[in-house]
């Protein structure tokens, strides 16, 4: 019977060692199920990411110039750069897969974009890594990250950043008896300036894009909102009010060079002022800091570059940014976010900002970039690239400089656009700014009602 009872207790010890083992080895599989579901990488493998942008042209080639740095310098992490067209193209293909396993680790997004993105529900806010990984802050320009800073907390990294600037032709201002090293800096200078440098059926004095980005520029240099609630900033923005006496002043400016014939009027598209003035037919315009390399490689004559102007009677306050940003993905896995996180850091760094700031003319966001030698290298070559950089650390932080934020900002700028073309073709500065703020307040109210569903 004893003979009997110890062989039950061997047979009972065995069989529970299969359960166990078996048990484990489910286990096991599950947990690799669940990884393999959550696109998390095995063990012994590179961690593979996807960063969706709309960089083209000599944009593209830099930035794929970065990421195969990156992507040479550790053997953790693989970065797969994808372009998607435009930011508008972009940000639809996001909306499409966001929060989805199909959605990017890495998304560039336009400024105008952030609002939005914030309100997506499917971004990790940058905070979170910067909270947890004790990142030092300071060391990025602070009149960039305030663009991106809400409440306190940043959302994304900032990458492409630029201001708009002034470009114009230093042989025009010779040839009228300009001093071309003294650009016109008010609204009523530049007036001037414009009237002597126009010459009928050949040169107009000033342009500027029919582009809502510049007028937003013209307004928060004033000090000027665009919309209430401080720009949107400490609570939703409920209605407009860039057709107050900044924005007025500024319609009133490009109203009055228009009816004077010293004004080009070039459109919406980029391509066509940047021809107008590379081939001498307008002497002074409006233009993207990142677009003043090609200004002066395309020019067969001498380009300055100047802050943008500013009314008489105000003090100047500066520029908002504008460009794009890096956001990360929620719900794609730890060691996807952690990836994301450490190509953003390699990103910011001096070293790949100076290579960025030269190959685009964008700024570094790590100020540190300036003292690289090859940045010191290419501003011996084009002083006027730090024209640029001086004019967004000299801005006065506020919420004007700080930049609107509201969801409906691409709906908001074609209204502007609308207003500036009908302003062009007779309608009063009032009536037409008027007319913007219904549209944008319309927009505003649809999205804020949306939103409380």
């Amino acid at each position: 019977m004893v003979k009997k009872f110890r062989w039950f207790l061997v047979i009972s010890a065995i069989f529970s060692l299969l359960v166990m083992s078996a048990c484990s080895n489910d286990a096991s599989k599950g947990d690799d199920k669940d990884k393999e579901k959550d696109g998390g990488t095995k063990p012994g493998e590179k961690t593979e990411i996807s960063f969706w942008h709309a960089m083209s042209g000599p944009g593209q080639e830099a930035l794929d110039g970065i990421v195969a740095d990156f992507n040479n310098s550790q053997d953790q992490v693989v970065v797969n750069a994808e372009f998607q067209g435009t930011y508008e193209e972009a940000l639809t293909k996001l909306r499409s897969v966001g929060g989805t396993d199909n959605a990017p680790a890495i998304m560039q997004v336009f400024e105008v974009g952030t609002k939005y993105m914030i309100e997506s529900g499917f971004i990790e806010p940058m905070q979170t890594f910067i909270d947890k990984d004790d990142y030092d802050l300071s060391q990025l320009e602070e009149n960039i990250l305030n663009y991106y800073k809400v409440d306190g907390k940043l959302y994304s990294m900032p990458f492409n950043s630029s201001t708009p600037v002034m470009i114009y032709n230093k042989d025009a201002f010779k040839e009228v008896g300009l001093d071309p090293e003294k650009a016109p800096q008010t609204f009523s200078e530049v007036k001037a300036a414009a009237e002597k440098l126009t010459k009928k059926n050949e040169r107009f004095g000033f342009s500027m894009l029919t582009y809502g980005w510049f007028f937003e520029q013209l307004v928060a240099t004033q000090g000027g909102l665009y919309v209430d609630n401080d720009n949107g900033r400490s609570d939703d923005a409920t209605k407009a009010v860039f057709n107050g006496e900044e924005g007025l002043r500024v319609f009133k400016f490009l109203d009055d060079m228009n009816k004077a014939g010293t004004f080009g009027n070039y459109g919406t598209n980029w391509d066509d002022i940047r021809a107008a003035f590379q081939t001498g037919k307008v002497a002074m315009y409006m233009d993207s800091s990142a677009g003043v390399a090609g200004a002066i490689n395309n020019s067969s004559f001498d380009v300055g570059v100047a802050y943008i102007p500013y009314p008489d009677e105000v003090e100047r306050q500066g520029v908002a940014i504008g460009g794009a940003s890096l956001w990360m993905s929620k719900g794609i896995g730890e060691d996807k976010q952690q990836a994301a996180w450490e190509f953003m850091k390699f990103l910011a760094s001096p070293e790949s900002q100076a290579k960025w700031h030269i190959g685009t003319g964008y700024f570094a966001i790590n100020p540190a970039a300036y003292e690289e030698e090859i940045v010191k290298k290419e501003w011996e070559k084009y002083p006027q690239f730090k024209v640029t950089v001086d004019q967004l650390q000299d801005t006065k932080p506020s919420f004007a400089t700080q930049g609107a934020l509201i969801s409906v900002f691409p709906e908001s700028r074609q209204q502007v656009v609308t207003a500036l073309e009908n302003m062009y073709q007779g309608t009063p500065p009032q009536e037409a700014l008027d007319q913007a703020a219904e549209g944008t307040d319309r927009a505003i109210g649809i999205a804020n009602k949306t939103k409380k569903k």
